[in-house]
């Protein structure tokens, strides 16, 4: 038993000094650690969402920022800054010019593809025609799309300006109709309201949806605007442009 005793006993110093020797010891349970990965921020993406109440431009004036153009016979065309019962409107006052003259404006400060547009419009005065409406993917002079209300023929036409020859487009699901016919627009105002995506062009008047229309002839952007035809006198108010994705 004394021999078994020591015999123990060396056994027991001699691991004691092996685990000295090694520096090794029975691990600790460690405690889980979580790193936090940082979340990466993507920029927020700017769109464009801008109202022409006309009120900073000079009376008068061709507004600043501005270009103006004609398709067609005539002249010229005369777009300037003026007043309608105290309030600045942008109007196009030009009436010396022939039925196959169309008075386009322009807004040089950007180029959009798909948008939404809203213009509140009155026709003032015309022989030959009265209202107007928008442009866009606009290009040049000859090159570009128009939606116009015409409170001479109550109507609202979407055409193409292709080389300088404008030609009505066929609505969805009802083909070439020449537009559609509207109440009658009177001599006071009226919004016009356009959706531009990609080919689908969705026109309303008066927060009525009137027709769409589908066309791949220009798919690039281009610029946006207004428009009148002949001797038009129009006067355009709220002109609300906004970016669609």
């Amino acid at each position: 038993m004394k021999t078994l005793g020591i015999l123990s006993l060396s056994i027991l110093l001699l691991m004691s000094c092996k685990q000295a020797k090694t520096g090794k010891s029975t691990p600790a349970k460690e405690k889980a650690t979580t790193v936090k990965t940082p979340q990466k921020v993507s920029n927020p993406v700017t769109t464009i969402d801008k109202t022409f109440t006309f009120e900073n431009y000079k009376t008068g004036k061709l507004p600043e920022g501005w270009s103006q153009y004609f398709t067609g016979r005539g002249t010229g065309t005369e777009w300037k800054i003026a007043e309608d019962n105290g309030n600045k409107v942008l109007a196009q006052v030009s009436m010396n010019n022939p039925s196959y003259h169309f008075n386009v404006i322009v807004y040089n400060g950007f180029d959009l593809k798909n948008m939404e547009m809203t213009v509140r419009l009155k026709g003032v005065k015309g022989r030959m025609d009265r209202g107007g409406g928008f442009v866009w993917r606009f290009t040049d002079a000859n090159n570009y799309y128009v939606v116009r209300a015409n409170p001479l023929e109550n109507n609202v036409v979407l055409y193409k300006v292709q080389n300088g020859k404008r030609s009505d487009l066929p609505l969805v699901g009802k083909g070439r109709t020449y537009g559609v016919k509207v109440k009658p627009l009177g001599s006071g105002w009226n919004t016009l309201k356009l959706t531009v995506k990609d080919d689908l062009f969705t026109v309303y008047l008066n927060d009525k949806e009137l027709f769409r229309v589908k066309d791949e002839t220009f798919k690039n952007p281009g610029k946006i605007g207004l428009w009148t035809k002949a001797d038009a006198y129009t006067y355009f108010d709220d002109f609300q442009v906004k970016e669609l994705k």
